[in-house]
């Protein structure tokens, strides 16, 4: 077993080098070399880098990179584990399948962190699909991470029917908000502190710093990776349109920086006092400094309407404005997980009342597959134990990985999957199945919707 901090989910950097080091899985190395393929790591700072980005750039429909793109994605990937399978009869020098990991922390009921795979840059060359080759490397690198005593896998999808037959499950929705200023009416409170514009290289020294101190509180952040930042103010000199971010602060009474948003304006030809303006990124430690970024955003002169993505399905945000039905929110599947080592991750997060719960897990991949006891107490902390044959009086939840994972987070209760057929909950010392599975749902359940405010 690995030596990672499942208790308090802290991960080293010798953890990560570890794991951007290992090995890749044997068995999907072996199912592609059948079919002819190579499947390989490959160094950030090697010469088969290059190909694997444009690769990469190809999957997800976007132009060639160019050289100065390529030096400044170099520079800021080193954090990551990459993968590519190689056809040795391809004409040109370039994976045909891509795949990016690193090792993470995830945020968990609770205010805990775990130890998870996040997964990224997932691509196929048209020229290869139907071939095996994704199904070989995402259960590759599940194999690999549990290898590695990694309890969870992560990440965040383009296609999302694509990642359930390996075992990952939409754990916390995003919503995406279109906002008509006049129309909304600020209602909210008005904090004391103040809003400041800043430069983008002052808000890319901010935003790190007051995520760190917050990412704790909310069920499904994770710690973003240091070059995303870049992204996020506009400090990435080879990517396009930087120019246009601007960047505010909100400092409080005492002088302390307590939030920070980005955002963009386009003009309206047509009627100049409707401008658009996109919310990049908006981050806040207290009450108040979220509640002031957001006036300032939707008390913003010659503007229309603000959109927003990455934001919660419960935001504070829609009872600060008079006319709800000023915002257009759209929600959708955004972070997947899927649990690896079902006791280390059932015994890192809280629950939502106390009871005893048999669960019955099956797993495609049989990573996660088995019986598991969880017990918790009246201060929502669980024990797991794996029951193996073992018969326990208990109320049972019968349930696939993905199932389980899907209520990892609490983003989903266990009735709404009993109720569409996902579960099956039954109670062997009554007949009461319905009070069995209020109080499994009881269990498994959360009090505050999780949210990952990026993409990666």
């Amino acid at each position: 077993m690995s030596t990672l901090d499942k208790t308090h989910g802290r991960v080293g950097e010798t953890e990560r080098a570890s794991f951007r080091a290992g090995p890749v899985d044997e068995e999907s190395a072996d199912r592609l070399a059948a079919n002819g393929l190579d499947y390989r790591r490959l160094a950030v700072d090697g010469d088969e880098y290059v190909g694997w980005l444009q690769s990469v750039a190809r999957g997800f429909q976007d132009g060639e990179r160019s050289g100065e793109q390529i030096a400044a994605s170099r520079e800021r990937s080193g954090y990551r584990r990459l993968t590519g399978v190689f056809d040795p009869e391809s004409p040109m020098d370039a994976p045909v399948a891509t795949i990016a990991s690193w090792l993470g922390e995830l945020t968990v009921p609770g205010e805990a962190m775990i130890p998870s795979c996040a997964i990224s840059a997932v691509t196929v060359a048209p020229t290869h699909r139907r071939r095996g080759v994704a199904r070989a490397m995402l259960e590759g690198e599940l194999r690999a991470a549990h290898a590695a005593g990694i309890p969870m896998a992560m990440l965040t999808v383009s296609e999302s029917p694509l990642y359930g037959r390996y075992g990952f499950a939409p754990a916390a929705a995003g919503a995406s908000w279109q906002i008509e200023t006049k129309r909304a009416g600020w209602i909210g409170p008005q904090p004391a502190g103040r809003i400041d514009f800043v430069s983008r290289e002052r808000v890319r020294e901010l935003l790190p710093a007051l995520h760190n101190r917050v990412r704790h509180r909310r069920a499904g952040e994770i710690d973003v990776p240091h070059s995303h930042w870049d992204g996020f103010a506009g400090t990435n000199p080879a990517a396009e349109k930087t120019g246009e971010k601007r960047a505010v602060q909100y400092t409080d009474a005492a002088g302390d920086v307590r939030g920070a948003a980005v955002y963009a304006v386009r003009e309206n030809h047509d009627d100049f006092t409707k401008a658009t303006v996109s919310v990049h990124y908006l981050l806040a430690e207290t009450d108040d400094a979220y509640a002031a970024l957001w006036r300032f955003l939707l008390e913003l002169d010659l503007v229309g309407e603000v959109h927003a993505g990455e934001l919660s399905v419960d935001e504070p945000l829609l009872w600060m404005i008079a006319d709800q039905r000023a915002a257009k929110i759209t929600v959708r599947d955004h972070q997947y997980v899927r649990i690896l080592d079902v006791v280390a991750c059932l015994e890192t997060r809280r629950y939502g009342g106390p009871g005893a719960l048999v669960l019955d897990v099956s797993d495609p991949l049989g990573i996660a597959a088995g019986r598991y006891l969880l017990e918790v107490d009246e201060s929502g902390a669980g024990r797991v134990r794996s029951l193996g044959g073992e018969t326990v009086d208990a109320v049972t939840v019968t349930l696939g990985v993905t199932e389980l994972s899907a209520t990892y987070l609490g983003g989903v209760s266990l009735a709404t999957l009993a109720a569409a057929g996902r579960v099956t909950v039954t109670d062997t010392a009554a007949e009461a199945s319905v009070t069995a599975l209020a109080m499994a749902t009881r269990v498994l359940g959360w009090h505050t919707a999780p949210r990952l405010s990026i993409w990666y």
